[in-house]
């Protein structure tokens, strides 16, 4: 009797990584493009500052949120070396 064995078509797990890793690549590329050229937000939160049951009051604050440029730079490197490591044939991980 023989053992039970699976035969798993290499070539095909191969295709689906580079893919994924293809894909990874493209979006950290575009998340390191808009964070390059937009270097941070603002958002507003509201604090209340009276409420005296009928009567409230509330104060808008504004947080901003910076970053260098140099960290989309970053992140558009690491997402070009993935896809460029993406198009290889064969992984070796």
């Amino acid at each position: 009797m023989m053992p039970f064995t699976t035969q798993v078509d290499t070539e095909n797990v191969h295709k689906e990584k580079n893919t994924i890793m293809r894909t990874a690549g493209i979006i950290i590329l575009i998340i390191g493009l808009l964070m390059t050229l937009c270097t941070g937000f603002t958002y507003v939160t509201k604090e209340k500052v009276v409420d005296l049951g009928e009567l409230e009051i509330t104060k808008d604050n504004e947080h901003n949120i910076h970053w260098q440029p140099y960290v989309g730079i970053g992140m558009m490197v690491v997402g070009g070396a993935i896809l460029v490591l993406g198009r290889k044939k064969s992984l070796t991980i």
